[in-house]
């Protein structure tokens, strides 16, 4: 017994466990203990932080987009709507975007440095503001200076890129703080518990 619980990586348990408690941020806000600052949020560090650390890509993509999943079924429960709406108009955009941002931390991130984690962060910011405004622009989000639909023509989804520049920021603030204290955190915690760090002796992580 005690042979199986030493082969038992906690790695991934950890990875998981921070995962969700970023996720379970959204949540502190929402209460109202802080003043809300809308897209300032976890998420695009968290889906960064698994892109990098998980060695089963499946477990990558899996791990942040059910913890963004289950808060947002929790939100709509108890902040937004007051009922159990488990998805919502435009969230294959906001998932995909999230997914995406997965894939930019595999990728960007080979080597946990502040250069590649400042870099991953500003591109998943990007990629964000492109995909999930286009997904606005298509599903035939309102134009708040006029109170009208966008214009279906590139024009409108240049404006609709536009009027989202102050969410953008926001998005990559959150990246950059959240990614600080999800990498930095991690980073730490394997140096000072080395049975942390990747070994061969476990196949899965």
């Amino acid at each position: 017994m005690d042979q199986m619980v030493s082969k038992i990586n906690p790695r991934p348990v950890l990875l998981a466990g921070m995962i969700l408690l970023a996720g379970c941020y959204r949540l502190f806000i929402a209460s109202g203990v802080l003043p809300p600052l809308p897209n300032f949020t976890p998420l695009g560090a968290m889906a960064l932080f698994g892109g990098c650390y998980y060695q089963d890509k499946w477990k990558a993509y899996l791990v942040p987009l059910l913890s963004l999943w289950l808060t947002d079924i929790l939100l709509n429960r108890f902040f937004y709507f007051g009922e159990w709406v488990f998805f919502y108009d435009g969230f294959a955009w906001i998932y995909i975007s999230f997914a995406l941002m997965v894939l930019i931390g595999g990728l960007f991130i080979k080597k946990v440095l502040v250069s590649s984690v400042l870099l991953a962060g500003i591109v998943g910011a990007l990629v964000h503001w492109i995909v999930s405004d286009f997904g606005v622009w298509l599903g035939g989000g309102i134009d708040v200076t006029t109170g009208l639909p966008f214009t279906r023509d590139f024009m409108g989804y240049l404006k609709c890129l536009y009027l989202a520049l102050p969410f953008l920021k926001n998005l990559l603030l959150g990246n950059l703080v959240f990614g600080a204290v999800l990498f930095g955190s991690f980073e730490l915690i394997q140096r000072q518990y080395p049975r942390l760090q990747l070994q061969s002796a476990y196949r899965n992580s």
